[in-house]
């Protein structure tokens, strides 16, 4: 019976991210945990950590929690950033060979969607709803953030049409541009000096050296050993419910079995080093280890 319930989490762990195997309208590249998604499926609403090579779908809820980070590619090319203690509804997401749609839903923290310079040719609906204002993307590069009290939005480069409900919208097409709702009066469009933006932009960039996974990432950290899978089962119930994409795997010690529950997809050993030091002495982690 032990081993069923395992194998039955090994392919609940499969399945988690969903979705590998398709074409996905946004895929995750990179986490710095904790992060959830939140997804209803069959009438319910189950909440699952984030991990890098995740695939994403309209409905879906994904939320940061304290010093995280995320970030997620469109399929047309643009890039999607959250940061800390964040919350972002994927309203729609339509991909197709024609025009791209997609409505994105910011409710809570900072956020970035930057396109490149390839998907800037490609045709796209795309709107951002930051908590009552909402902004209409023409190929461009814009933070933003909401709070209970204030919502901004800053255009870095491109065009943009943003307003609040039952507003005229207005235009920003310089760089630099930003608009501001503060206890739901909206005030006159500015403009932001480079230091401001700077240190608005480093809100929802992944910081170096804090263990963040990222898609492709080589190295692991083998949290918990044991050969009683009841308590790496602990460990691992106890990292997924923090927001951390822990995984599940029995092993063979030459005749033993034993029960491995490891992050990976670290992008270097200081990554994964970073990591080891974070969650050793919480969540059932004591020794860990950095394997390449």
């Amino acid at each position: 019976m032990k081993t069923f319930v395992l194998n039955a989490f090994v392919a609940l762990l499969l399945a988690a991210p969903g979705l590998a195997g398709a074409q996905s309208a946004a895929v995750v590249e990179g986490v710095q945990m904790p992060a959830w998604v939140e997804r209803t499926e069959g009438g319910a609403a189950r909440k699952i950590p984030v991990v890098p090579g995740m695939q994403l779908k309209a409905g879906d809820k994904l939320m940061t929690g304290g010093g995280s980070r995320l970030q997620v590619r469109l399929s047309e090319g643009s890039v999607v950033k959250l940061g800390e203690n964040g919350s972002l509804q994927l309203k729609e997401l339509e991909p197709s060979q024609t025009v791209f749609k997609a409505a994105l839903g910011v409710l809570n923290g900072a956020f970035r969607f930057t396109t490149d310079a390839l998907a800037k040719t490609r045709k796209r609906e795309v709107s951002i709803s930051v908590a009552t204002v909402t902004a209409g993307i023409r190929g461009t590069d814009l933070w933003g953030k909401s709070s209970p009290d204030r919502q901004v939005v800053c255009l870095i480069e491109g065009k943009i049409e943003v307003g609040a409900q039952n507003e005229t919208p207005v235009t920003m097409d310089q760089p630099m541009q930003f608009y501001r709702r503060e206890n739901d009066v909206t005030q006159p469009v500015g403009f932001v000096d480079n230091a401001q933006l700077a240190q608005w932009a480093a809100e929802t960039e992944i910081e170096k050296g804090k263990g963040a996974a990222r898609r492709g990432g080589k190295w692991r950290v083998d949290l918990v050993t044991s050969s009683s899978q009841i308590d790496a089962l602990g460990v691992y119930d106890q990292l997924r419910a923090a927001g951390y994409g822990a995984e599940l795997s029995p092993a063979m010690a030459g005749e033993k079995r034993i029960y491995v529950v490891r992050i990976r997809n670290l992008p270097s050993k200081a990554e994964a080093q970073a990591l080891a030091d974070a969650l050793t002495g919480k969540y059932g982690v004591d020794k860990p280890k950095v394997v390449s």
